[in-house]
């Protein structure tokens, strides 16, 4: 029982009986100009004297309504209308913008005609349902009614019709309820098929939503290589100032300018991948690093933080694609990153290219290396990353009495010539 009664007058079916009466409302206008059309053409002047013609008005004025729903803002309102009353699951199941081919255009103006058809039944029978309803159900309880000359029917003269007549008013509600109820639930229900998106609208929204997520991870990538490897560095050079602080001060000296500039450069990029989280783009903001212009000090803050580094670069860095000299950086400072997590152990970069490709390699000691961290391997799924969208190959794991990355780069994609050297 109440779970009938909340189908015909629970929060959902109010708003969708709301949602009808503003089509009705919608209606009028129409309705107008069709009486106009009708009162002529039946020699009638005043056509709302006649229910037959008052709904041949409304017949003829839905058409002219579904003409005036070709403008272009008529889709979005009516979407933002059905999202906020008649309780459409899901923000992408109705369009947001307008209808632009032939087959969304009828079909908004198949809806519109719809919520007007509906609406404006729905908004009729609530202005005169419920003042025959209170008729009904007021009349055994007051005498002066009986006696009016409102045309009352011949039943309502006898006793048990009397008796019957608030029960029969009670009825009259509740199917106007239902009726209600069943126009709103078949709106709802048309609703994704009239003004939903398209499948060419639904693909546009899942290639946006999968490009939004290629640069997001990007991001975290280039946080975490950035990020990660400078917190590693600060806190082996602090350590290592801290042991010597009072036999070597000009290690101590060097490692806090190592340590300064470090984070100088790691707030700097920072920076830059903020700028692309708040503004979508950033234009302006420093480049990212490379091998040409920033291998060199990779190098000399590692080396700062007491890792002992031999660096062999068989290629032109300067003559390397943007995308790649970039990602190639990333790389080398997972790698790098990797490494200072066991100090001291000695670590040979070697970078080369041949043959179209640019092959990176990155070894160190493998009985030094610590126990795997919990929630480890985040940098390596990167690096792994990095190489994919590339086209190259990656290999990281033990070779020996050694732990070797070793990454292969393509030189001549179409991709890594023609990306812009943004971060």
């Amino acid at each position: 029982m109440r779970a009938g009664l909340r189908l015909l007058v629970g929060g959902r079916a109010r708003r969708r009986w709301v949602h009808l009466i503003l089509g009705g409302a919608l209606a009028m206008p129409y309705v107008l100009v069709g009486s106009v059309i009708v009162g002529p053409l039946t020699g009638v002047d005043d056509v709302f004297r006649s229910l037959p013609l008052q709904l041949g008005s409304f017949a003829v004025g839905l058409p002219i309504a579904a003409v005036t729903s070709l403008f272009p803002l008529t889709r979005p309102l009516e979407s933002a209308a059905v999202r906020a009353l008649c309780g459409i699951d899901g923000d992408d199941a109705l369009a947001h913008g307008p209808a632009r081919t032939r087959a969304e255009r009828a079909r908004t103006a198949a809806w519109f005609t719809l919520h007007l058809g509906f609406g404006g039944i729905v908004a009729g029978m609530s202005l005169a349902v419920p003042p025959f309803a209170g008729f009904l159900i007021a009349l055994p309880l007051f005498a002066g009614l009986r006696d009016t000359r409102l045309g009352q029917p011949e039943v309502l003269n006898h006793a048990w019709g009397l008796a019957l007549s608030p029960l029969a008013g009670l009825v009259t509600l509740l199917a106007l309820a239902a009726c209600a109820a069943g126009c709103g639930a078949l709106l709802a229900r048309w609703a994704p098929a009239l003004l939903g998106p398209t499948p060419e609208d639904r693909l546009a929204a899942a290639e946006a939503r999968a490009a939004d997520l290629a640069v997001r991870n990007r991001l975290a990538r280039e946080l975490h290589d950035s990020v990660g490897h400078a917190l590693s560095a600060v806190t082996l050079q602090a350590s290592a100032a801290r042991r010597v602080l009072g036999t070597d001060p000009e290690f101590v000296r060097e490692a806090l300018a190592a340590i300064e500039e470090t984070t100088r450069r790691t707030v700097g990029e920072l920076d830059a991948v903020l700028g692309v989280l708040r503004d979508g783009d950033a234009p302006g903001t420093a480049p990212a690093p490379t091998l040409a212009t920033d291998l060199d000090g990779l190098l000399r803050r590692t080396r700062a933080a007491g890792q002992p580094v031999t660096a062999s670069v068989a290629a032109d860095p300067a003559a390397l694609p943007p995308l790649v000299s970039r990602e190639a950086y990333r790389i080398v400072q997972e790698g790098l990153s990797n490494a200072l997590k066991h100090a001291g152990t000695p670590v040979a970069v070697r970078i080369a290219a041949a043959e179209g490709r640019l092959a990176i390699t990155v070894e160190n000691p493998l009985g030094a290396a610590p126990a795997p961290r919990p929630g480890g391997g985040h940098g390596l799924r990167g690096v792994a990353d990095r190489v994919r969208l590339l086209g190259g190959a990656a290999e990281a794991g033990p070779a020996g009495d050694t732990w070797r990355l070793h990454v292969r780069l393509p030189l001549t994609t179409p991709t890594a010539t023609a990306a812009p050297d943004r971060g």
